[in-house]
């Protein structure tokens, strides 16, 4: 394919690793359906199916980074697993309502209500809710290193590498 193609395909890249930090833009998810489009449209000649595999195992964990990471994190701040469970179900009826600032906020509200109910104390329901917050911050930084490898290895096999 052309080269000004293969610019585009980088651009809208490039958008998608912003789109991890910016609301509305999908982020990882961008970049790898960037991707398939392009080798799609090449016939698999550079970005071959292998590729495409190895750019699907990468982007698995940043498409997932905030479920699971933001989760950890809550654990490790002392969170139940059930604080969990409705702090992630909290997180998709946000999602519905508000988008990313209603994920956040209804992960919050979830995992806070049920340590409130569980432990009795606010400020195991702060700490747990902190380590939450300090897990979502992980997990951006998580979403921007997948997507640079998946950005890098895109780039490698679009070039003939």
């Amino acid at each position: 394919m052309s080269e000004s193609w293969l610019a585009v395909a980088l651009a809208v890249m490039f958008i998608g690793l912003l789109g991890v930090l910016i609301p509305l833009v999908p982020g990882v998810a961008l970049i790898w359906f960037t991707a398939l489009v392009y080798a799609i449209a090449e016939g698999f000649e550079n970005v071959d199916a292998m590729t495409m595999v190895a750019l699907s195992l990468v982007a698995l964990p940043g498409i997932t980074a905030d479920i699971w990471v933001s989760s950890l994190g809550a654990k490790v701040g002392g969170a139940s697993v059930w604080s969990i469970v409705v702090s992630l179900l909290g997180g998709v009826v946000g999602f519905f309502v508000f988008n990313l600032p209603g994920a956040i906020v209804g992960s919050l509200v979830g995992l806070i209500a049920v340590e409130l109910f569980r432990a009795e104390d606010w400020r195991q329901a702060l700490k747990a809710s902190g380590g939450w917050i300090v897990g979502w911050l992980v997990s951006t930084v998580v979403q921007i290193f997948v997507g640079l490898v998946m950005i890098g290895i895109f780039w490698w096999q679009a070039k003939g590498g």
